[in-house]
């Protein structure tokens, strides 16, 4: 079954719609959606070193693009779309004092989750709800997602033939990690 998944995986990241797939998942995990572009990402680029930096370029406009939807939920829609979300990472109670404080620290918290596995779709909804100076949002989301998927497509563009035999030879042991580092990305977000 996980070798069936990712060469579906492969497959999809050398068909003609790959781009359009990874335009879409950047957009949504950057407001709502849970799962990070790198999933279709890494295979693409591993399936077409060439396109590396496209590839990159893409993910990066779609995810401030997201980022910029996931601002405007905070925002304008709170009350009716924000509030399950923020419910649905365990935040709730902590959210109020939380946006009291962000303005402050809001764009080095952008910078800090647009570059690590802390999900994005947090900061830009906790910058919406506290009013983040939307040049500041939008600068620090340039910054940090260009940052995290420049750097990932620049290593995988350098070292990806020797990373691609990898992954096919312990397809299992780099699911179990992937495994790992998300559900722990999750369980950071609730101790924090």
């Amino acid at each position: 079954m996980l070798r069936g998944l990712y060469n579906w995986t492969m497959s999809l990241a050398g068909s003609p719609y790959a781009l359009w797939a990874l335009a879409i998942i950047s957009f949504v995990e950057s407001s709502f959606f849970p799962i990070p572009p790198d999933v279709l990402m890494i295979p693409m680029i591993i399936a077409r070193p060439s396109r590396a930096f496209l590839i990159a370029g893409i993910c990066t406009i779609a995810s401030v693009l997201g980022g910029l939807f996931g601002y405007y939920i905070g925002f304008a829609l709170m009350e009716s779309v924000g509030q399950p979300i923020v419910d649905f990472y365990g935040k709730a109670e902590y959210f109020e004092e939380f946006a009291l404080r962000y303005n402050e620290w809001g764009a080095w918290a952008v910078l800090i989750a647009g570059v690590t596995p802390f999900p994005f779709k947090v900061i830009t909804i906790a910058s919406g709800v506290t009013q983040l100076s939307l040049p500041v949002f939008i600068i620090a989301s340039i910054i940090a997602r260009g940052l995290r998927f420049f750097i990932v497509a620049a290593l995988l563009w350098k070292f990806g033939a020797p990373i691609r035999d990898f992954i096919e030879r312990r397809l299992g042991l780099v699911f179990i990690i992937f495994c790992v580092l998300l559900i722990g990305g999750f369980a950071v977000i609730g101790l924090l």
